[in-house]
Formats: structure tokens, sequence, C-alpha cells
């Protein structure tokens, strides 16, 4: 059996029995391994007949784990490790009838399909829709349906505040909202934690039935918690249940326009009677990154490190294109050379780029486009494909998860510029949108409904893989660009049917599939090339070299954080991405830049690069 060394206060945590813990872990202190290993001794150690649950703040963390944990064999089946959401998502597929949800549900995951049906709920309100008309101009009603929107995922967000609203009209729009996804047989990602919720804490006999079945709880980046998500914890663990450990550390919260907040770790701390143990090593970055990051916040206690020294290297470009540059340059004579930090060869996946937003990416990413050097940007749930067939392909499948769900289907039939005809069942579906591709004259619709067709008849085990191969044969009959784009999509989708395989479960289904896709489950962590990632994305990553491009005011920190709390948050948003790196890090801006409006306007380098004597 796998043992990982452990540190003495490392090995505090993993033998901690009964009781609360929760766990203070820093950057590189092993919160993973320790995570791992405590599992590992619950299901090896401990007697009893009983489940583990651990909760991971991204699929990325919980498939490491469960690739830590995979030498148990059998024994691994023990334990649930995935995101709060996959875990809510299973709950309420199996007893989630109290609270209106009869089998999986499917979840709407993209914005613009939240607001069509909010835009298609108020239409059919006599008083939402007066409201909306006493707006003077179509921004402005633009800009009210993305205030309901927010205040509906604001409202859901916070359980407490649902009932104690005095918006009388935020709370119509809420049902009027949930009554349109309702009515499609659908429900959104709040809406997971929500019911969840209300399951756990209406239903005591269904949340007794869970502790229960989970003696022991885990749960990882309690420092990204938000109210939703503390609320179901305390109703699974009700007045009695303390066998929780929460690990996180609230020098790494960065997702506050998430509602998400450290507090709650204090909160548990104090509710649950939690001891505290603190993680203060460093067993990720050199000196160099260690020694930056503590400047950036004064509380960044490391009482050990590797002896490594490190680098960290500030690059300053004319422009935005001489800084891309500046980058590239860099990246290939690393790969090139080498370094005496780095341990063996670089490669172009030790190597990211991040950047405080998208935008500080898009200079570099044209440079390494030109100079053919391999990237790859993290994709998220919500990412549209570059052709459309495959968009296609996918509305089809959804329709086919779900037959009610006439969003997609009315899509569907708009970008087909047909008639749209209504499945009753899951077995008419196939026979209608192959009826609607006959009456259309898009190119790649007759396509797309024989590879529904091709899906559809495996009844005896789901596959992709027959579908998919019907929208390349149809590829093959385009112009280069169109080939191109369909071969790539067609790749990026056969790499998510095949994570979807390797989980867990012997019962695959579109709607399985289509859930995991929605929960970014079959994305991969990380693919072959240089990551080019925002600082978001790139939570729970590492690399040996780490560039962090477009360091000027107004980008980073963001031009938006005005306030104290703002600005604490763009502070944590630099510790992040500091800390992502191993060895050798880079810190670029340009000193002139290209603004929205199209004028070229002088920088000031970012106040973060002031914690460097050099600059």
């Amino acid at each position: 059996m796998k043992k990982a060394r452990l540190s003495a206060t490392q090995t505090r945590v993993v033998e901690h029995g009964e009781g609360a813990l929760l766990v203070v872990a820093g950057p590189g202190s092993g919160k993973t391994r320790v995570l791992t290993e405590r599992v590992r001794r619950l299901m090896t150690e401990v007697p009893g007949h009983f489940r583990i649950l651990a909760l991971t703040f991204t699929n990325k963390a919980a498939n490491e784990m469960k690739e830590r944990l995979s030498d148990l064999g059998n024994e691994n089946q023990r334990a649930f490790i995935g995101t709060m959401h996959s875990f809510c998502l299973e709950m309420l597929s199996e007893r989630g009838k109290p609270v209106g949800v009869d089998g999986l549900p499917h979840v709407f995951e993209q914005h613009k399909d939240r607001k069509e049906i909010l835009v298609e709920a108020v239409r059919q309100d006599p008083l939402l829709s007066d409201e909306l008309a006493s707006e003077p101009d179509a921004k402005a009603v633009a800009r009210r349906l993305d205030q309901w929107l927010a205040s509906i995922s604001w409202l859901k967000a916070h359980p407490s505040a649902i009932e104690d609203s005095n918006d009388e009209i935020g709370k119509r729009a809420l049902d009027a909202y949930d009554a349109g996804l309702r009515a499609c047989g659908a429900y959104d990602f709040d809406d997971l934690l929500l019911l969840t919720y209300r399951l756990l804490s209406e239903y005591p006999k269904i949340a007794d039935f869970y502790r229960r079945l989970y003696r022991f709880v885990c749960v990882d980046e309690a420092q990204d918690l938000n109210e939703a998500q503390y609320s179901v914890l305390t109703a699974l663990c009700g007045d009695s249940f303390r066998n929780v450990m929460m690990v996180g550390d609230p020098k790494q919260s960065i997702y506050g326009f998430n509602t998400s907040s450290p507090d709650f770790m204090w909160r548990f701390e104090d509710e649950f009677g939690a001891e505290k143990i603190e993680l203060t090593e460093n067993f990720r970055s050199s000196k160099a990154v260690v020694d930056l990051a503590t400047a950036l916040d004064s509380n960044y206690v490391v009482e050990g490190q590797l002896p490594i020294a490190g680098l960290v290297e500030v690059l300053t470009g004319v422009d935005e294109e001489a800084e891309a540059k500046l980058v590239a340059n860099r990246i290939q004579m690393l790969l090139a050379e080498g370094h005496e930090d780095v341990e063996g060869p670089i490669e172009w996946d030790s190597c990211a780029v991040l950047g405080r937003t998208r935008f500080a990416l898009m200079a570099v990413e044209s440079e390494f486009r030109e100079r053919g050097i391999p990237f790859y940007k993290r994709l998220t749930a919500n990412h549209e494909n570059e052709s459309d067939v495959m968009e296609d392909f996918v509305l089809s499948l959804r329709v086919l998860a779900n037959p009610k769900d006439r969003l997609h289907l009315s899509a569907l039939a708009k970008r087909w510029k047909t008639t749209i005809l209504q499945p009753s069942c899951e077995s008419e579906t196939v026979n209608v949108i192959g009826l609607m591709a006959a009456s259309s004259g898009i190119p790649g619709a007759a396509a797309v409904a024989a590879a529904l067709a091709a899906v559809a008849a495996k009844t005896q085990r789901l596959d992709m893989l027959p579908g998919l191969a019907v929208i390349r044969a149809h590829a093959d009959t385009c112009n280069e660009e169109d080939k191109r784009a369909i071969y790539e999509d067609v790749a990026v989708f056969g790499q998510e049917w095949d994570q979807y395989l390797r989980t867990g479960g012997a019962n695959k289904s579109v709607g399985g599939f289509m859930s995991s896709k929605a929960l970014g489950a079959t994305q991969q962590a990380s693919r072959e090339g240089v990551a080019m990632l925002t600082v978001h994305s790139s939570k729970g990553l590492e690399f040996d070299v780490v560039f962090i491009a477009g360091m000027v005011e107004g980008v980073f920190p963001d031009y938006r954080a005005k306030s104290r709390k703002e600005l604490e948050e763009e502070y944590r948003n630099a510790f992040v991405a500091v800390t992502r790196s191993k060895r050798l890090l880079f810190l670029t801006w340009p000193k002139m830049r290209m603004m929205p409006w199209g004028d070229s306007q002088s920088q000031r380098p970012s106040r973060f690069l002031s914690a460097i004597p050099i600059v």
C-alpha cells in the first residue's frame, strides 16, 4: 500500500480521530496530501461499515485524490470524492422527490440560457412586463434583466435571505424564473445547493440517513464556501454530527464575486467547536517565490521551505506586442538551455502564462500562434464549440436527455430555420429531430440527425463514438476551414466522453453525460503545451515556470476594484498567481497598452511589483 511521507504537523491532521477539525493550510503545504492520507487512514484503519464524504472545490482536485487512492482497489468505493455540486446532484437524483426533483436534474449552466428563461418568464407575467416596460430604452431593459438575474442568483446563494427579502418584484422574478426552468424540466447550479439544503433541513429523516451513511466528512478549499454551501453542510450535520474536517487558506479566498467568504471557516471553528491545526511549511515553491508571496501578504508565515533559490524577475515591454515577444523568447530560451533550479528539462507543459483576465493574454496568445508554440486554454463547462454542426449535435443531445427541454429544441429549430416539433417522450426525440432536419436546408442538419440516431441506436450500452463518426464523415465533405473546426470539436468532445467513461458508476446515460459536462467533470485538468490561464482558472495548479502578464494598474489590480474589500481580494489574487510557481516566476508589463476604445495609453506598473526590490 502506498503511504506518503508526512511532516509531524501533517501527521497530526491525518491521525485526528473523532470531532471537528479546522486545518489552515498555506500554498504548497501538502493540503491534498493530508486530505488523501486522512481518507486512506479512515478507510483502512478505522473499523466499521461506513462511507467517507470528501468534498472538493474542483473536479481536478477530486480526480487527483481518486488517483492517489487508486491502489486501494474496491475499497475506495467507500468514499464519495467530488465537488459539492456533484454530491448535491447525486442526492437530488436519488432522493429529491420531496422537493420536486424526479430523477436526474437537467442543469442549465449557460448564462444565455438562463437569461432566455427569465425573458420568457417576464413576458408571461403582466406585473413584471409592466415593470420592464417602464424602462426608457433597450439598454436599460437589458440592464434590468441582468440585475434581476443577478438578484435571483444572490437570493439562491443566501437561503436565509429568501423569506426575509422585502423586494417583492425580485421575489416575483425569482418565482417566474423558477417556473420557467421547471417547465423545461431544468434547474440551475444554484438550485442544486438550495434544493439539497431544503431537502436536508425540511426532511430530517433523509438528513439522518446521510449522517449514518457518511461517518466522516472532509471539506477542501473551505475559504471558498458560500452561505448556500455552508448551509448544506450544517443541515447535513444537524445538531450532533461533528466528524467534519475543513481545510482552507483565507489568503487564497478569491471568489468573493460568487458570494464566497473565508468567514465560514471561522464560523465552523466556533459553531462546531473545532480544533485548529496550521500547516505552515511550503514544499512547492522556491525561496524567491515564497519571499514575494510574503511581501504581498505579511500574515503569510512559512516555517519550513525548499532549499532552492529560484528566481523572480520583471520583464518590461515597450507595448503589449513587445511584452508578448519577451514571454515567448524567455520560454524558448528556457526550453533550450534549462535552469539550474529546475530539476530535469523544462518542457512546454512545465510553463504557464497567467493573466488577471483573458484580455491580458491576447497578445501572448497571438505571438504563440505566430511562432507555433503549443498552448492550451482551460476549457470550462461553458466552452463554445467552434463549428455549427457540433453545437447542433450538443443541442440535440440535450433534448434527447430531456424531451421537456423546449428551450434548446427551439434554439435548434431557429438555427435550422424550421418549425419546432415537440417530442412527448425520449423515444420520439430521434424521429422529431430527424423530421426537423429533413425540412431544413441547413448544411449539416441531416448529419446531426443521423449522428443522434446512431447514439440512440446503442440501447444496450451508451456509446457516443458512432455519432462522432457520422459527424467526422460529414466534416470530410466540407471545406478545409470548416473541416478543421469540426475535427477539433469532435476531438474535444471525444476527450470529454472518455473522461466520463472513466468516472465511477455503471449506469451511463445521455442525461448523466450532459450533467457531467455541465458540472465540468468531463474536462481534463491539463493538456500538452503551455497553459494560458486566468488567475481564477489557475487555482489549484502548479508549474515550474510561471509568467504573470499585464502587470499594470487597472489590469492587475483590476480597475473595478475600488473599495478596501475589493482591493484586499486583488491582493489575494496576486498571492494565488505568484504561488502557482514552483521555481521561476516572471512578472511582465507593457509601458504602452491599446485601450478597448482604440487609443494607445501609457501604463503605470502594478503596485504588486513594488514588493520586488529591483523595481
